[in-house]
């Protein structure tokens, strides 16, 4: 290699590692910038909760009848018969049509297992209705729920599913409380920087978690939010990831 070889060859070389240079220190100061950007901002998860009382109830029941295939014509007599001693004690219960929903009878076989099933013995049939009472007069259902025993009293087979209780306000509950929950992050965004000299700025960005609707007193929430429906008394939680700017 001649001497004016060499010299380009290093020039190269120079280039070449003169241009490294400059895209590491381009690197560099974009590292050095996002760095800033984070440090420069905080992230907190805040909450907030209210205690509310339901006021929507649904009340849900069935009456049944368990028949031959032979005696079809009587089942169907004696459920529409416990339709109206049904009907009757709804309206003792002060209970209006408008919010009753009675479905139509279903039929459905029944299975012997130990007996195998055998085709030479004729098969029962259960005949079941169902009934559903929605209010917003909570103490109104709940008296309903309780009194059922005097439909069992006068013969018919009725069975009732545990009350179900709703609060109708929820969306508009948790309005309110999603500002609250932010503002509960600011304190705790306050708190962790209150020794570092700085001081929270302004909010950057937010976002709402999950809804949970709890029995009073309880704390057992669901990562994909949660509703009860077994009590009256509720607590309505909703959590806020709030970031903040640092200054």
């Amino acid at each position: 290699m001649g001497a004016s070889e060499t010299k380009n060859f290093f020039k190269s070389v120079q280039f070449i590692i003169g241009l490294c240079l400059v895209i590491s220190s381009v690197i560099f100061s974009v590292a050095f910038y996002n760095s800033r950007i984070t440090t420069d901002s905080i992230s907190v998860t805040g909450s907030a909760s209210q205690e509310v009382v339901s006021d929507n109830a649904k009340f849900s029941g069935n009456f049944s009848r368990i028949i031959k295939l032979s005696n079809l014509k009587s089942g169907y007599e004696q459920m529409a018969a416990d339709l109206k001693t049904v009907k009757d004690f709804l309206a003792a219960q002060n209970i209006v049509d408008k919010d009753v929903t009675i479905s139509t009878v279903s039929m459905e076989q029944n299975y012997d297992y130990n007996q195998n099933n055998v085709s030479s013995t004729e098969k029962d049939y259960t005949l079941r209705q169902t009934v559903e009472v929605a209010s917003s007069d909570v103490t109104k259902i709940d008296a309903l729920a309780q009194a059922t025993q005097s439909l069992i009293n006068k013969g018919v087979i009725f069975s009732v599913s545990p009350v179900e209780y709703y609060y109708k306000n929820l969306p508009e509950t948790r309005v309110a409380l999603l500002s609250a929950a932010v503002a509960d992050a600011k304190r705790r965004a306050d708190e962790i920087v209150s020794g570092t000299g700085k001081k929270v700025g302004a909010l950057k960005s937010a976002a709402s978690g999950v809804v949970q609707v709890l029995p009073a007193n309880s704390l057992e929430i669901s990562d994909y939010g949660t509703y009860d429906t077994t009590k009256i008394n509720k607590n309505v939680m909703v959590t806020v990831k709030a970031t903040f700017d640092i200054n």
